[in-house]
């Protein structure tokens, strides 16, 4: 199973603190030192479990849009998003909680043409406000049918949006882009010319879920 680079990282870490914690409780007897060291090491399984990678194949029809979240869909509706079309968009938001998979993948092939994050509170990512007023960053990926965005949302847990794509990066579907740890939230906005796929409460896997198709209109 692949890890996330950042899951390595905060991963060896705690590998590394509780190994130094049974030893202060080996030469010490401590009991309150072997309660702590218990817990890093839950820590340590739950840390490596949330960065978890696992490879996703996306369908073959290219004409299909794929999740970009793993979790369940919450939202599906027709919003205003600036700039983008001025007649509005497709939104289609996925909820994940702590113990989905957190990799974010690109639901379209294009070019990444605009990429920008913005600070901001830590809403629950079920408030109506939290694509405003949270920490989010948005990939604005073109396409031959139009921009498309992905906004990662950070959430009530989520502490950090990590986006790892950059301008001018030409990306496939499935691809990865970054993820948001601990919690969070998705939100794919694409052109009217699709029809939604999916519907609120459905679950969704990131890389392989359809959630939008051409529209026959």
């Amino acid at each position: 199973m692949r890890i996330d680079p950042d899951g390595l990282l905060i991963g060896g870490a705690l590998i590394g603190a509780t190994v130094l914690l049974w030893v202060a409780f080996a030469l010490t007897g401590w009991p309150a030192l072997r309660l702590i060291t218990y817990i890093f090491l839950a820590l340590t399984v739950f840390a490596v479990s949330f960065f978890r990678d696992p490879e996703r194949k996306a369908r073959a029809d290219k004409e299909a849009v794929i999740s970009a979240a793993d979790g369940v869909v919450i939202d599906v509706g027709k919003v205003l998003a600036e700039g983008l079309d001025e007649k509005g968009v497709l939104r289609i938001a996925v909820f994940m909680n702590v113990f989905n998979v957190h990799v974010n993948r690109s639901p379209v092939e294009g070019r990444v043409i605009r990429k920008k994050h913005w600070p901001g509170k830590k809403l629950s990512a079920y408030n109506r406000n939290a694509e405003y007023e949270n920490e989010h960053g948005d990939t604005d990926i073109e396409t031959s049918r139009g921009v498309v965005r992905v906004r990662q949302i950070a959430g009530l847990i989520a502490r950090r949006v990590v986006t790892r794509v950059k301008e001018g990066d030409v990306l496939g579907r499935g691809d990865r882009i970054g993820l948001i740890r601990f919690g969070s939230r998705v939100d794919v906005f694409l052109p009217l010319t699709y029809a939604p796929a999916v519907t609120p409460g459905q679950k969704v896997r990131a890389g392989e879920t359809v959630i939008a198709r051409p529209s026959a209109r």
